[in-house]
């Protein structure tokens, strides 16, 4: 099923440079970019976005996170493509970088476990934030993006990626056989 999901490049992973890299392990599978924004996030925002953490996590877990999206700037990048979110979480790797598997982003850009970050009272700097599924992707896509920001554009991966059929392909604008002559 084709789908869409968000992805924040959190402001660790915009401090640090990280958010061209982060973007390129998405394409390279095939996933689309129809949204995107560098932003500033304010307390009412990032307030909505985690307001399910209190509830989860406590007052004390909720007030870091907001501190830590609230730091700098954040990209924040609608994708999508066949199974978009969990792709994305596949390629984010675990949510703690400390057991995050190599090859992932937070195994690759993070290392930092849920323990240090309570010991130094401070949310978990794990460069990225990727919805966690697919009701939470609408509802965030909803909270950060407005229907004209979303693009619908073509790319070449919906040839290959998707397994378009060869005979469409033909069909595309610019293709002539070799042995058919212009009309």
């Amino acid at each position: 099923m084709i789908e869409k999901t968000l992805l924040i490049v959190k402001p660790d992973g915009v401090q640090r440079g990280l958010t061209g890299e982060i973007l390129k392990r998405f394409e390279l599978v095939g996933l689309k970019i129809v949204g995107m924004k560098m932003m500033r996030v304010d307390d009412t925002l990032a307030a909505a976005h985690y307001d399910d953490v209190k509830e989860r996590r406590g007052e004390k877990i909720f007030a870091e996170v907001i501190d830590l999206i609230t730091m700098g700037p954040v990209v924040a990048v609608v994708l999508e493509g066949v199974d978009a979110v969990a792709t994305v979480r596949k390629i984010c790797g675990s949510t703690e970088p400390h057991i995050a598997m190599p090859g992932t982003i937070r195994g690759d850009f993070a290392h930092v476990s849920f323990a240090y970050s309570d010991k130094v009272d401070q949310a978990v700097r794990n460069v990225v934030h990727a919805s966690g599924t697919r009701d939470e992707a609408k509802r965030e896509i909803d909270l950060w993006f407005k229907p004209e920001e979303i693009q619908d554009y073509p790319s070449v991966h919906e040839i290959h990626t998707l397994h378009q059929k060869a005979k469409d392909i033909k069909k595309m604008r610019g293709y002539k056989p070799e042995n058919q002559e212009e009309n």
